[in-house]
């Protein structure tokens, strides 16, 4: 997994081999990041990166200058994994924390700029997803974007906040606002 710009441009970072997530491809991860950047200023963004697996999308956004990044995830592995890179980087603005998802939007009292998902595609509360972000008012600042990725099964365009769908491989994002 590498980082592919900003202030760790280039950096390899290594999962450990018994991770069960499954990282966001460079491909789909370069597509992802061109089209954000010319819909976002990533300066001074507060994202929150929800089935964070590896971190790969978090520290895309920190690497770009992102304020804040709050990462969510269930799997120890994965959490402990994005701690040590947090501490070898010195990151001291990337929270990550243990929750449910669900649990976690739920009970959030946040706003956030940028939501990013990357759910497991066989989870089947996939098309829950975009309701929950903007349920009572959601965790999305005003002018808030939801990015997310998902399998070829889904399709979003008739969802109240559907803006684009864009595909890179096998890997597609939805995008909200």
């Amino acid at each position: 997994m590498r980082i592919i710009s900003g202030k760790y441009k280039g950096r390899r970072i290594v999962p450990p081999t018994h991770i069960t997530a499954r990282p966001t491809t460079d491909f789909a991860k370069e597509g992802l990041f061109n089209l954000l950047n010319n819909n976002v200023d990533f300066e001074g963004l507060n994202v929150l990166d929800l089935f964070a697996g590896t971190g790969s999308i978090s520290l895309e956004f920190l690497s770009r200058g992102a304020a804040a990044v709050t990462s969510v995830d269930m799997a120890l592995v994965q959490l402990d994994f994005m701690k040590r890179v947090a501490k070898q980087l010195q990151i001291n603005n990337w929270l990550v924390m243990r929750s449910d998802v669900f649990t976690y939007l739920k009970r959030c009292k946040m706003k956030y700029d940028l939501v990013f998902a990357d759910p497991p595609y066989q989870l089947d509360a996939v098309p829950l997803l975009p309701d929950e972000i903007f349920a009572d008012g959601g965790v999305l600042t005003d002018e808030g974007m939801f990015v997310l990725e998902h399998s070829g099964n889904y399709d979003f365009a008739e969802h109240a906040h559907f803006v684009m769908h864009r595909k890179y491989g096998s890997v597609n994002f939805s995008f909200f606002r």
